[in-house]
């Protein structure tokens, strides 16, 4: 069964439990607005799901309220970036805003971001880029956070390690590039917990070898509406693509956790951190003559114009079902499994939010 809710009535019931749980109010909108943002885009192990496991954060002390970035290494072209524990969805658009604006004042950018709370979806910060005419090139890791077998191997050792391109088109939306390294993110393991879309067969592997889609194999035992603590879980999430995968998600440890500062994942790090190192280029600056918008354009008409392999089938370019996904879910509402639900409105009065506010919300 699911609960469906307008996605501005989400976003402000959001914004609501973190202003109870200590954030401003400013902050509160930020987490309801990207957390939302990624239910809107179909990526709903990015989105409101993450509700209680931020609250819980929050209240052990391992995410920080409204950090302020420290800049450790300010030039012209490059940042490294400290967010202090703080809310992903506070300091990441501060990092990417740093890279932004160096970018457009010298063509060319890299930031690093170390010590992040959950950056939430990356996609969110590509198409920030892309609204500023900027492409971008993102390499991120989750230190701490130790979930994903290498290939060959049975034993956790990378984050789930995203990794994501995005390319601004004028007048259109984005290509977005945005996807973990693994079979599928964390994110999608914990909806299949909680009543939602199942993962798919083979997306986890036991300790024996063998591959499944049970998410006990990743949390243990657990409660329909209470925590999942991937530590309590004896299998591991798989990388996609067999080695290719696999190397690519080794690259964004050592590039995202390595270079940032983050550290690489490391199962005795203790206190989660996303580390992410970005690129920036502007167009402009490389193609003064505006040969890549139009050769853009073109080459997406060309492999959109190939021939399905199943009837009915369409052959879609990166962002396109996201930017679907939104328009449909902006227009019928977010739709959500009863436990993640429940779990966001227990939260709600874990935190001390007024009941007649929830009642609100559930009706």
């Amino acid at each position: 069964m699911t609960f469906t809710i307008k996605a501005k009535a989400l976003e402000a019931f959001v914004a609501d439990i973190f202003a109870t749980a200590g954030c401003s109010r400013e902050e509160g909108d930020r987490i309801g607005r990207y957390l939302v943002s990624a239910n809107l885009s179909g990526h709903d192990s990015h989105g409101v799901v993450r509700v209680p496991r931020y609250a819980e954060q929050k209240k052990a002390g391992t995410v920080v309220a409204d950090v302020t970035v420290d800049v450790l290494v300010d030039t012209p072209v490059i940042a490294v970036v400290d967010g202090k524990y703080g809310f992903g969805q506070t300091v990441t658009p501060q990092a990417v805003r740093i890279g932004i604006d160096k970018g457009r004042r010298n063509g060319l950018s890299a930031v690093t971001l170390r010590n992040a709370g959950h950056v939430g979806r990356v996609g969110d910060w590509a198409e920030m880029a892309a609204e500023a005419g900027l492409v971008s090139v993102h390499f991120v890791n989750a230190s701490g956070s130790v979930l994903v077998a290498p290939f060959a191997g049975v034993e956790r050792r990378f984050s789930t390690a995203p990794y994501c391109v995005g390319v601004p088109r004028p007048g259109q939306a984005p290509l977005v590039l945005d996807f973990a390294t693994s079979v599928v993110a964390e994110g999608k393991v914990l909806v299949a917990s909680q009543g939602g879309k199942k993962v798919p067969d083979g997306a986890l592997i036991g300790p024996d070898g063998q591959p499944s889609s049970d998410p006990h194999l990743l949390y243990g035992d657990y409660t329909p509406t209470g925590p999942r603590q991937h530590s309590k879980g004896t299998g591991a999430i798989r990388a996609f693509g067999d080695h290719k995968g696999s190397g690519l998600a080794f690259m964004c440890e050592i590039l995202g956790g390595a270079l940032s500062g983050t550290g690489a994942t490391d199962p005795d790090r203790g206190r989660f951190a996303n580390g992410m190192l970005s690129f920036y280029v502007d167009p402009k600056v490389f193609d003064p003559v505006g040969f890549f918008p139009r050769d853009v354009a073109k080459y997406v008409d060309f492999v959109k114009s190939s021939r399905p392999a199943a009837s009915g089938g369409e052959v879609l370019v990166p962002g396109e079902p996201e930017a679907r996904t939104r328009a449909q879910r902006l227009a019928d509402g977010v739709p959500l499994p009863d436990d993640t639900w429940a779990a966001i409105v227990e939260t709600a009065r874990s935190v001390g939010l007024d009941e007649r506010r929830i009642q609100q919300a559930t009706a």
